[in-house]
Order: C-alpha cells, then structure tokens, then sequence
C-alpha cells in the first residue's frame, strides 16, 4: 500500500510528545502547522511553540499560520497535496474546505472519551467532575466542535490524587498508543468509525482565573478537584492576608472542625489542615507570592508565623 502523505499540527507539548512518536516512522510528517511564536516571560521575547521547536530541529517544514480562514492558507493546503492531516491541541479551527483538502481528510487526537468532554479543557473538566476515567479518541474530524466519528479510543484510569500533569502525562502516553494503532490500520479503521451520542457530551470550557479560587465551605473533595486540576497550567489560590497563596498538593480529611471554613485548625511538622463544610483539607505544598513552589515544611521553618492556628483563608485580599 502506498505510504501515506502526512501532515501533522499542534503546538503544546501534548502535541510535541505525539510528534515525536511519529518521526523516524513510517508516519514521519512532511510538513508541520502550528501556532505563530507568542511572546512571553519578563522580557516578553518571542518563543516557539514545542512543536516548531521540535520540528525544527528534525529538519521538518514548518508553517504557522495566523488563521486558516484565509486564501494563502486554502492554497497552502493544495501545495502540499496531503493524504491525512493529524491534529493535536492545534488551538485554531480548520474550516470545512480545509478539512475537505487532504485526501483522506484529518484525524484528531482529542483527550477525552468522546463524547464525554468536548471543547478546549476536557483534563481539567475530568479532575473537576469527579470522573474515575479519562481516555484518548482518535475522531474522523468534521466541521463540529469535536463531534466527528470516532475511529478508536484508549481508556485511561484516574487515581483520586491524580493532578492535570499526572493525567495529561497519562494521556499522552496513550494518545501515542492510539495514534500509532491507527495509522497503522487506518485503512481499515475509518471504514469502521463510530457516530457519537450528542446526547451524552458536555462542553469542556477553558477553565476562568475565578474558578481557581478556593471557596473552603465546600466539602474538602470538590475543593482538592480543583487544586489537582490546576496544577501545571492555572494553579488554585486563596488568600491569607491579603496575599494570595496558591495551594499545590492537598489531600481531603474527613476530620470536622467546628469553625469557619478556611480556618487553619491544625499544624504538624510537614503540613496544616484548613477546615472545609462537613470535612477538613491536609496541605502538604504552597506557593507564596513572588516565590517557588514550596513544600509547607519549609514555610514553616522559614516563615512560622505565616500558617498558624486560627488563621483564615479567604476569597477576597480584604
């Protein structure tokens, strides 16, 4: 059979880590898209995306579009008379007659169990909801929002103290899997793709900076969902002081102190406990402003008076 003519686009480093599964395969791409450099850091210099970085240095071409919705784009596609587009955490829409170019059209590696979270964030949606399973789809894409038919799945388990890193590392991993088992039976697996239930998705929003404001009268569980499901990219925080810390690692106790909730009831040699509704919250690792990620052993050797028993974590800097 005749080797597929691929193109590959994506540009974080879930999309890198699928790249560099295909190279040096018979899947190595001919050509890559992905997201024009953004500036970034203290002295906001532009930066490569992971996927132009990694490109790059395997000699691959490299394009990067602002949009896909213009004329230079359409004939950038017909130059390059693809087979198959992979699309991995791309971040820009490819419109119907671009999806329509390359022969056997384009297939997306998407982080979830379609249809369970469609859209921008379905890690994070999955550590927030609770869910015990997460998974990659390999979907025959169309012009919905990740509603296209899916051509193979990977499930992957999620641990009760899993982060967004833990499970995006997890994802990836399995993503690579399915994307390799597909290729390598693609012929095959596309004649056999399933429709999915629009009755059984939910949309994935990207997460808001307000969502990862800890609100402790709630039980200890939903608050530890949404310190997992920040970790990595928008980091939970409360404030104390007026200053905002950032909570990193957490572990919910089913322990009930009668006070208000945020209240700092407990210190031990490595960690302190905030009371929560009908529950209490084990912090083991803080970030104080300005500063690194912490284990709560050090702040307390460096800043005793900082966590101290009765002290309240708020909502507000006030």
């Amino acid at each position: 059979m005749t080797k597929l003519k691929i193109g590959f686009a994506g540009t974080p480093e879930f999309a890198a880590a699928h790249l560099a599964a295909l190279l040096n395969t018979e899947f190595s791409p001919v050509a890559v898209l992905t997201q024009p450099d953004r500036r970034a850091g203290r002295g906001k210099k532009l930066h490569a995306s992971p996927v132009k970085a990694l490109a790059q240095t395997n000699g691959l071409a490299v394009y990067q579009p602002s949009s896909l919705k213009t004329e230079e784009s359409i004939d950038l596609f017909k130059e390059l008379e693809l087979d198959l587009l992979i699309v991995v955490a791309y971040g820009l829409i490819l419109p119907s007659n671009i999806l329509s170019l390359p022969t056997f059209g384009c297939i997306n590696v998407h982080a979830s169990l379609l249809p369970r979270w469609r859209g921008a964030a379905p890690i994070e949606r999955a550590i927030l909801a609770g869910d015990s399973e997460s998974g990659v789809t390999i979907m025959q894409m169309d012009a919905g929002l990740d509603t296209g038919n899916m051509i193979s799945k990977v499930t992957v388990n999620i641990d009760n103290d899993d982060s967004r890193q833990d499970l995006e590392n997890n994802l990836i991993a399995a993503g690579v899997q399915g994307l390799i088992h597909t290729l390598g039976q693609f012929h095959t697996l596309r004649l056999t793709a399933q429709k999915q239930n629009d009755a059984d998705a939910n949309y994935a929003a990207k997460l808001d900076k307000i969502e990862a404001l800890l609100d402790f009268d709630q039980d200890s569980e939903l608050v530890n969902r949404i310190i997992r499901a920040g970790i990595g990219r928008m980091p939970a925080y409360a404030f104390l002081e007026g200053d905002r810390l950032r909570f990193l690692k957490a572990t919910p106790n089913g322990k009930i102190f009668n006070v208000k909730p945020g209240t700092i009831v407990e210190i031990a040699n490595d960690n302190f406990t905030v009371s929560c509704k009908n529950s209490s919250l084990l912090v083991d690792s803080i970030q104080l402003p300005g500063k690194n990620p912490v284990n709560v052993l050090d702040v307390l050797n460096s800043k005793a008076t900082l966590l101290k028993v009765g002290a309240l974590f708020t909502m507000d800097e006030t």
